[in-house]
């Protein structure tokens, strides 16, 4: 195939890259790109779901069915201390021998990377079935971006044609936005996502995105059509019964500016901690990673035995309980959401150190709890503070400020689009404080696992 980037030549050399996006549009290529990214849309996001109903059923065995099976009443406080042992068990081992590390470091965030090699496939999705599937506290977003992409150009090679490394890369990158189709509530949330670590800006912004979203509408239409085929849903977040937001005031923007500072100094404290255990972690890859499950465990443990609430709320991504924590905020009182955010904030550091997946929900759910906790004071109402936390918190440890704005509102429907102006000024105040307060990247010599799936800093 000609690469839509770049005009054949008769004597068959590498073609100079053209540089003009509008007619790279206009070339045939491209047309034949975009044919290739919807008619991979289809199985990848069909792989994608079947990845995602492992991990719900994963965590159903291992939290709900083992327990009863083995004479519980209930899941006991202590249970999520030995599976999350047993999770540390066989991640260290798939990270240290497996090709590709397991995917990539949760602790680094997001940055733009080649597709992931197909021969990182296996340990990128055991890693991260071992680590969502026993509670661990990390999303599931990174190895769906990873295995979508390195699907697609595993599906490409299959035709044993030669494909330019330009059209591979967008056929890869149109594999993880079909991938991500519906995880974050709408396809339009994950393409964002996506474009915004990818880097890209002017014209080329379109000249990749198009394919992308491409397969993303078809992904969400799989999605859908799963779900509702198996009675499984579609994995995607949403938060039912939001109550009605208050216009914003002045009291509103004076709380937007807060929730921004602190979620900066948090999001830089995790994000600081995560890195100082990963130096620990890389020294004693396998009594480590066991050791951090232990950890996780103990603060699931410790904070259901101090509060009266269940683990689950500590354990897992968060994504799944962002509504009932938000439909059952009046069972919560202001000290039990603080314990949460702590408890939770420490699990997510010890996770993203040891563990394999990615970091969106996790932040989500911290930044959800905290400012839930402060709609107990006067001025913020509990729409306007979930809203604000939610974005500050992400702007913080995805350095994303878009996605971030855009997960807080659309997530929130018609009451998202009235806190908005709130949001946004709770986005900005943490983006650049945290950018502020952040180090510079220092430069490292490329591994394995940076070539593997997307990462950050």
């Amino acid at each position: 195939m000609t690469s839509p980037n770049r005009p054949s030549k008769p004597d068959g050399q590498p073609p100079a890259a053209t540089t003009d996006p509008l007619s790279l549009v206009r070339s045939r290529g491209y047309a034949v790109l975009l044919l290739i990214a919807a008619v991979l849309g289809v199985p990848i996001s069909a792989a994608a779901f079947g990845f995602l109903a492992l991990v719900n059923e994963l965590q159903s065995l291992t939290y709900t069915d083992l327990p009863k099976a083995l004479g519980f009443h209930g899941t006991p406080s202590w249970w999520p201390v030995p599976l999350l042992a047993v999770a540390g068990l066989l991640v260290g081992p798939i990270v240290r021998y497996l090709p590709g590390n397991g995917g990539h470091e949760p602790a680094h965030g997001f940055v733009p990377s080649g597709p992931t090699p197909t021969a990182n496939l296996p340990g990128v999705a055991l890693a991260a079935l071992a680590s969502l599937g026993l509670g661990a506290v990390i999303g599931p977003e990174a190895p769906l971006i990873a295995l979508g992409s390195g699907l697609a150009v595993a599906a490409l090679r299959l035709t044993r044609k030669s494909f330019p490394k330009q059209a591979t890369a967008v056929v890869g990158a149109s594999g993880s936005f079909a991938a991500i189709s519906t995880l974050l509530g709408s396809p339009l949330l994950g393409a964002f996502l996506l474009m915004e670590m990818s880097g890209f800006g002017g014209a080329m912004l379109g000249v990749v995105l198009v394919p992308g979203l491409l397969a993303s509408g078809i992904g969400a239409l799989i999605f859908t059509g799963l779900g509702s085929w198996t009675g499984l849903g579609t994995y995607s977040l949403t938060l039912p019964n939001v109550p009605h937001a208050a216009t914003p005031d002045a009291a509103g923007f004076g709380w937007a500016l807060l929730i921004g500072v602190a979620a900066a100094l948090l999001g830089v404290g995790i994000r600081w901690l995560a890195l100082s255990l990963l130096k620990l972690v890389k020294r004693r890859r396998l009594t480590a990673t066991v050791l951090a499950g232990v950890v996780v465990g103990v603060i699931a443990l410790l904070y259901e035995v101090w509060t009266g609430h269940p683990a689950s709320g500590v354990l897992y991504s968060g994504q799944s309980g962002l509504g009932p924590l938000l439909t059952e905020n009046a069972q919560y009182s202001a000290g039990a959401l603080v314990v949460l955010v702590a408890c939770k904030a420490v699990a997510y550091c010890v996770s993203m150190a040891a563990f394999r997946g990615g970091p969106v929900f996790p932040s989500m759910f911290v930044g959800a709890a905290g400012g839930i906790a402060l709609s107990h004071l006067p001025g913020l109402g509990v729409t306007a503070g979930l809203a604000m936390g939610v974005g500050a918190m992400s702007a913080a440890m995805l350095k994303l400020p878009m996605t971030s704005l855009l997960l807080a509102t659309l997530l929130l429907g018609q009451e998202g689009l009235t806190v908005m102006p709130l949001v946004i000024v709770a986005v900005v105040t943490s983006y650049v404080l945290t950018l502020r307060l952040t180090p510079p990247p220092t430069t490292a010599p490329a591994t394995e696992q940076d070539a593997a799936v997307p990462r950050g800093g």
